[in-house]
């Protein structure tokens, strides 16, 4: 997408962290955007800051892992801006366990904010996207615990299931006009480590994020802390956004492991070189 001013975008996520840093990169760039948050009083200082910079956005409440709340936020993007040819599926959270303390509380909150969300978003801004013939792009937050897990965390696991979504919807989108990008951060300064903050009722005993001890907990607070700018990573989502980046990475700093994880890969391929396969 080339051209960016006057197209609409949706954004979950929006109101703090990464969310509000893309938001606030697309806005920047001429486009109409709708945050969208679990957390009412900082998405209404977001859109409030934004709109300060005379941007053309608005906010919506919704708990993107109940799908009748993402619908009606669809519903009133479309009232309130139209067309829709953006969408990010950003938020996330930091919940669930490693192996020894997961717990079905835990489980259930991080697949439906991280994965769910993120998969009934497309379904239902995909079509939005199709029937106006403009194009578009999606983009979906994943992380580079996508690429390069671990630990048995619910976390990761709903990484990967991100990362494997976008990479099947790009060859499915392409020929109907939208691009699908996925976003792999690394160390971003977000409130990642504090998700529990806005943990819904009914995952009461979802448990804190998947770091492990509450030392190790304060530990991961302090790295994250040091990480990225948001405000960065926002510019490079738009970047990403105008030139149909298949992955968006932050920084360079888990390359390295990535690149073991293929060679491993390879590595079991090269066992059975020559092989000849049982029938």
């Amino acid at each position: 997408m080339r051209q960016l001013a006057g197209r609409t975008a949706f954004v979950t996520g929006a109101a703090s962290g990464i969310g509000l840093g893309i938001a606030a990169a697309l806005a920047q760039a001429g486009v109409k955007v709708m945050l969208c948050d679990i957390e009412a009083e900082a998405l209404g200082e977001a859109v409030a800051g934004l709109k300060a910079t005379n941007a053309d956005v608005d906010g919506v409440l919704a708990d993107v892992s109940l799908k009748t709340e993402l619908q009606a936020a669809a519903e009133a993007t479309l009232a309130r801006f139209g067309d829709v040819h953006i969408l990010v599926g950003n938020a996330g959270v930091g919940g669930g366990g490693r192996y020894g303390s997961w717990s079905d509380a835990g489980w259930d909150w991080t697949i439906g904010v991280n994965l769910m969300a993120t998969i009934w978003g497309i379904e239902i801004f995909g079509p939005l996207i199709e029937r106006h013939g403009e194009g578009g792009q999606i983009v979906s937050t994943a992380s580079m615990a996508g690429l390069m897990s671990q630990s048995s965390s619910a976390y990761n696991v709903t990484k990967y299931g991100v990362v494997a979504l976008s990479e099947g919807l790009r060859r499915e989108l392409a020929p109907r006009g939208i691009g699908v990008s996925v976003l792999c951060p690394g160390l971003v300064a977000t409130r990642i480590v504090d998700s529990a903050r806005n943990l819904p009722e009914r995952f009461q005993g979802a448990g804190q994020p998947s770091v492990g001890t509450q030392e190790q907990l304060d530990l991961m607070r302090g790295v994250i802390a040091g990480g990225v700018d948001p405000a960065y990573v926002g510019e490079l989502v738009r970047e990403g956004i105008e030139h149909d980046w298949p992955y968006i990475f932050t920084d360079l700093q888990f390359e390295p492991a990535v690149d073991a994880r293929f060679a491993a890969i390879k590595a079991g391929f090269d066992r059975i070189r020559g092989r000849t396969p049982m029938r």
